[in-house]
């Protein structure tokens, strides 16, 4: 029989939990703070083996929903944490230490900018920001002593694609390791260990979890990492609570029925706004004039983008308030991933802590809009934005 492809696998991962003799159609909630043992010779051996103790250490939750996107990202473990931004940050903690030197590029999420600029500060970790976009940017930046390249696969909110292979290559002749951040695009899209990824960051908040009602964050790395980033996060109290990630897995076992659609609403959403004469840019990588469209046809082959987009109109916070308030379904969220069509403002949202001359420097103006699209009939949507747009007239 031939090999099962990787979304049939994942949906029969996480379904064997250690310990327990009977095997349910679905996973139970392990809603503990522990689990209890009756003397020293079972308490020895539980903690030599690894087992279940107390649920800030270990989860069967935690450990089935690591075990799908493991198998999703095509890595050797994975570690369930609070957030994405709990998996970031207590990675970085794990693997760097004072005197190193981070490479990041300069287009990025505006929280995780934060924390290169002032949590890794505090550590004595130095970060150039270097613009991927930029023939050798990311090269001239390396030193002797750095240890991490961090990116993401596109960069949230203006979709600017990075080359990885070619990161990972940079990464790895100068003994650093490569970083990816791929919530934007999800496993279901591109993995970024076949392109050489050492890490690779979800918020499983968002798309693969995709129901908008828990909150998580995983890394998948080598055991070795795993072994060395999950006592850190114990400490720091970042793993994920059973009941999210039961949740999660949940969410995780329909991503590869939910995102194709969704991908293909943001492609027919973002050509459609292309035509909008009050639009004066869309950034989407299936669009014909995508600055990066080779490398995109190339990494992403035969499978979707991704199903964001972002897009610009005039500077008139004013018009921009009266369009999101003209829209009928679309409303505004400080998130994405989820079912229903959701905007928000980086300007005044993610990157609202970013200064505004860098900010600019990114593509980032108080005119852009960035648009996480859902599952609804793609001719609504189209008809909604049209109709809500002529606030601009």
């Amino acid at each position: 029989m031939k090999d099962a492809s990787i979304t049939t696998e994942a949906l029969y991962q996480g379904t064997d939990v250690r310990g327990m003799a009977l095997h349910p159609e679905a996973i139970p909630c392990f809603l503990t703070t522990a689990f209890t043992m009756k003397g020293f010779e079972e308490v020895q051996e539980t903690y030599a083996a690894k087992g279940y103790t107390y649920v800030r250490t270990r989860n069967p939750n935690r450990t089935a929903l690591g075990e799908i996107i493991s198998c999703l990202e095509g890595g050797e473990a994975s570690l369930i944490f609070s957030s994405g931004m709990g998996a970031i940050t207590s990675t970085l903690l794990a693997v760097l230490k004072a005197g190193d030197h981070v490479i990041c590029n300069a287009n990025i999420y505006g929280e995780t900018f934060s924390v290169m600029t002032d949590i890794l500060k505090k550590f004595g970790v130095d970060v150039t920001f270097a613009d991927y976009q930029i023939p050798g940017a990311a090269a001239k930046a390396i030193r002797p002593e750095t240890k991490l390249i961090y990116s993401e696969v596109l960069s949230n909110p203006t979709l600017t694609l990075v080359d990885l292979k070619a990161m990972a290559d940079l990464a790895h002749e100068n003994g650093a390791l490569l970083m990816v951040d791929n919530t934007f695009t999800t496993p279901i899209a591109i993995r970024p260990m076949d392109f050489g990824a050492d890490i690779v960051i979800n918020s499983l908040t968002k798309f693969l979890n995709g129901h908008s009602d828990a909150m998580g964050g995983s890394v998948t790395t080598s055991q070795e990492l795993c072994d060395r980033i999950q006592p850190l996060a114990m400490l720091l109290g970042t793993p994920g609570d059973p009941f999210s990630s039961w949740l999660i897995q949940r969410g995780v076992s329909t991503a590869s029925v939910r995102l194709p659609r969704q991908m293909h609403n943001a492609e027919q959403l973002a050509a459609a706004l292309t035509r909008n004469p009050h639009v004066s840019k869309v950034n989407h990588p299936s669009l014909p004039d995508y600055p990066q469209k080779e490398l995109a046809d190339r990494m992403f082959g035969e499978n979707g983008r991704c199903a964001m987009l972002s897009f610009i109109v005039p500077e008139d916070m004013e018009k921009i308030d009266a369009f999101m308030k003209a829209l009928r379904f679309p409303r505004y969220a400080p998130t994405l991933g989820g079912l229903h069509t959701t905007l928000s403002h980086p300007v005044t949202s993610s990157h609202m802590g970013v200064p505004d001359d860098v900010r600019r420097k990114m593509g980032i103006t108080p005119g852009m809009i960035r648009v996480s699209v859902g599952i609804e009939d793609v001719g609504d949507l189209i008809a909604d934005f049209e109709n809500a747009l002529r606030v601009f007239d």
